[in-house]
Order: C-alpha cells, then structure tokens, then sequence
C-alpha cells in the first residue's frame, strides 16, 4: 500500500466536481481541451481525462459527483487512472478523508490469485497526513487480509504467528496459552469449544506501551472456522465462516493503529483463538461448563460459541481493572437482520463513552449503531441446572441477549464496557470496499480512543 503514496507536492490534479458544473469549470480552466472533452465524453463516464491539446499529456483529472461530503469520492479511482502521480485537489481534511478512500479502493487480495495493482500513484504533500493515511490503510489492509485469507491457513497457530510478528515490529510483548495448558490456566470454555480440532485451541496475549499508562484492554473472538460443532450449520451458513474470527482481526487492526501513533496507553490484547470443529470430543447440547469466572454454563447450542470463548477472555481482561475494555465479535445473525451488513451494532455500559465513539463516527464517515442493554431479556437465557444457558430460549433480540451474556462476565462498575457485533465482511462492492473482508467501526473506535487518550 504505502509504494501508492509519494511525499511531494507535484502531481496531475484531481479535481471532484458536480456534473453541472462540468461545462463551466472547462471554459475557466482548459477552454483549449473544452470542446474535445465534451465531445469524446462517454454518456455514463465520471472520470475525465483532461488533455494538454499540445503535448497529448494528462493535464488534469476530473471527477464528476454527486455531492463532495462523501469521503468515498476516490475510491474508485485507482482502475479509471493510468500510470502516473496525482494530486487531489481540496483542503487539507478533505484531502485526508478522500485519499484514505482512494488507498482503501486500491486493495487487492492476491495471496492466491494473480491480480493488477493499481499504478496511479497520489503526491502527499504533509509528511504528517502522509504516515497517518498509511497507518490507517495498513490497518486496514491487514483486517481485510486475515479475514480473506482460506481458514486453512488461518487457524490458531496462524494468528499467533501474526501476533509474534506484530510485537516483533512494535516492541510489545507476546505470550500464548496453548491446548491443555488452558485448563492448568483456568480458561476452561476456551479449550472446551476448541478441543475437537488438531488445530489446539490458544488464549493469544499481546500487551505494548507504558505499564503506568491507563489501561486499555481490547478482546477479539477468533473462532477461525465455524462449523457449528455437532448443531451443524448447513452448507449456506458454514461458506464464509472463514470470516468468524473478524473480531480478532478488528482487534489487531485497532492494536495496529494505537501502536503506530504511539497512544499513551498500555494495550492489552486477548484473541480467544480456536476451531469450532466436530469430532468424537466435540462439546455437546446439554453439557454444563464451569467458566473462568465461577459462573456455570449450560450449552443449549454449540453454534453459539462466539460467546464461549469470549466469556473466558472477558474474565481475564476484567482482572486487570483496565480504564477501558472494549471487544470486537462477529456474533450474532440477528444483528444483521436488524442493521444489515454495513452498518455495525455496538452495546456500551457507559453512555458517555457511547455518544464519543457514535459522533466520531458520525464526522469521520464510520457509522456505528448503539443497540439496547436491555436487561429485561436476561431471564431468556434461564437455565434449570446451570446459572446460564449460552443461548436465549427465543430467537428474538439475539443480539441483544448475547450481549446481555456477556455483559455477566464483566464489572462495568468498575470499567466501561463496549461490544461490538460485527459482520467483517462487504457482500456488495461498493467505492472503497470491494466484496470480502472488512473493518467496520475501526476509524470510529480510534477516533475516539485518540480523544480520550492523546487530548
């Protein structure tokens, strides 16, 4: 990503303009190229190549929109332009906000696949804007790829290698609980929901920055591929469940982008890593669990096991009384049916940390929805021989009462607490997003992080 970025102040202009205002801007800015442009102009074309009418060279760029609040302008731009360095046009915040979609347009998942890389190259002229819009595209970029990537080749082990890399080029510090060692360690739901693969469950902990600083704790599910367990899923439903450990990808995302701008805080990572797989020790319906907490679970169905290891995790997160806990999971169905794919639910114990997190991403073009804690659906997830089952007894407001599930496994008297029940995925190509893997929510989240921490 970064070789698409140049430090300069020189580059073929970009220009976004309305489209009623085509035939104006080329009398005042290229009256030479007017009549061609018109002329040659495709009915449906947005993208115009303005030429010198001497030398034949690109003179400007100008691209035709609707509207120029739309931080997504760019984001088709790197297959319309050729080979060449472009400068877009615009002051500084929105030149920001419209390079980071041009960058975020620009992504190709090639691990597998020969694909073209965009050649169009954009002049930054601020070495400051220059890092940020690379920090937050290799974030970016590095969610989209680990939840791209086959579950094959991401499996717990895989993410731990991630990990390592990871504190390897920031300085942090990376430990890992592996297999049985789980139960000598008390974190019993974990191993449990993993124990069924040859790819050994692991409880993934990197932690970076200065121990007096606030603690912030952040816990991603890393369910690497989702069967079901013996509740199979049909076919349809186990397609993409390379994509059930997007939390953890969201996590290591945001850890990215907290460590690359030096945050002033001690960052703690827990990814739950394990394989929901069907084998003759696969976890039943019916069996009761006895979680890190001291809380007693009965498992009413094994695909609801999200919620298994993150509880676990949770438990362990709560231990270090952080300032701030927030977790990432790709859930529930049930959140997707009531905001559909692009638009991510989160729950929150702290309204005032919750109103941060949605007016950031109000301003930043990354929505986010606050969904009820609505502790009246508690008694849906009622167990005769266990404190809880894993799963309401109704399928109505599943999001919600997995969130309510959750919610049991930490102190939020002690430390506000922010869920996030994301889909990680675009099933739509849209500017900037092509179909497949995806951050939702992550520019909203450190947005405010960097209020909250570096203000």
């Amino acid at each position: 990503m970064s070789n698409l970025l140049v430090h300069s102040s020189q580059g073929i202009p970009v220009h976004f303009i309305k489209e009623n205002q085509l035939s104006e801007w080329l009398e005042e800015n290229a009256p030479q190229a007017k009549n061609i442009t018109l002329a040659t102009r495709q009915k449906t074309q947005k993208t115009l190549l303005i030429p010198d009418v001497q030398s034949g060279d690109i003179q400007a760029v100008l691209s035709l929109v609707d509207s120029l609040d739309d931080m997504w302008l760019a984001g088709d731009l790197p297959a319309q332009l050729p080979q060449g360095t472009y400068q877009l046009q615009g002051d500084d915040a929105f030149v920001e906000q419209a390079a980071l979609g041009y960058l975020l347009g620009a992504y190709t998942f090639d691990a597998y696949k020969k694909a073209s890389a965009p050649s169009a190259k954009l002049a930054i002229e601020s070495e400051t804007m220059l890092k940020k819009l690379q920090d937050q595209a290799d974030a970016i970029y590095l969610v989209r790829d680990l939840v791209n990537t086959p579950a094959a080749d991401m499996m717990p082990q895989h993410m731990a290698e991630i990990c390592t890399e990871m504190a390897a080029q920031f300085g942090a510090q990376f430990t890992q609980i592996v297999g049985d060692e789980l139960l000598e360690h008390n974190y019993p739901t974990i191993h449990m929901v993993g124990r069924a693969s040859e790819n050994k469950p692991r409880l993934l902990d990197l932690s970076w920055g200065d121990e007096h600083a606030p603690r912030l704790t952040l816990v991603g599910k890393g369910v690497c591929f989702d069967s079901g367990g013996l509740d199979l899923k049909p076919a349809s439903g186990m397609r993409n469940m390379k994509k059930d450990m997007g939390g953890a990808a969201h996590v290591l995302g945001l850890a990215h982008m907290i460590m690359a701008a030096g945050l002033p805080v001690r960052l703690r990572v827990l990814i739950p890593a394990v394989e929901n797989a069907v084998s003759r020790n696969a976890f039943r319906p019916g069996d009761v669990i006895q979680t890190r907490k001291g809380l007693t679970v009965e498992i009413d169905n094994t695909d609801a096991e999200g919620r298994l290891v993150l509880c676990d995790a949770l438990a362990e997160a709560q231990a270090d009384e952080p300032d701030l806990l927030i977790d990432f999971a790709t859930l529930t169905g049930a959140c997707r049916i009531a905001l559909g794919t692009e638009l991510p639910g989160f729950y929150c114990t702290d309204q005032e940390v919750a109103n941060g997190m949605i007016a950031q991403g109000n301003a930043l073009q990354d929505p986010i929805w606050q969904l009820p804690l609505f502790d009246q659906y508690k008694a849906l997830f009622k167990s005769d021989v266990a404190d809880m089952a894993n799963c309401g007894s109704t399928p109505f407001g599943g999001s919600i009462t997995a969130a309510l599930y959750l919610k049991e496994f930490v102190e939020p008297e002690q430390t506000p607490w922010v869920h996030f029940d994301v889909m990680a995925w675009n099933i739509r190509a849209l500017p900037g997003r092509p179909v497949g893997g995806e951050g939702l929510g992550l520019r909203a989240t450190f947005a405010y992080l960097e209020q909250r921490y570096a203000s």
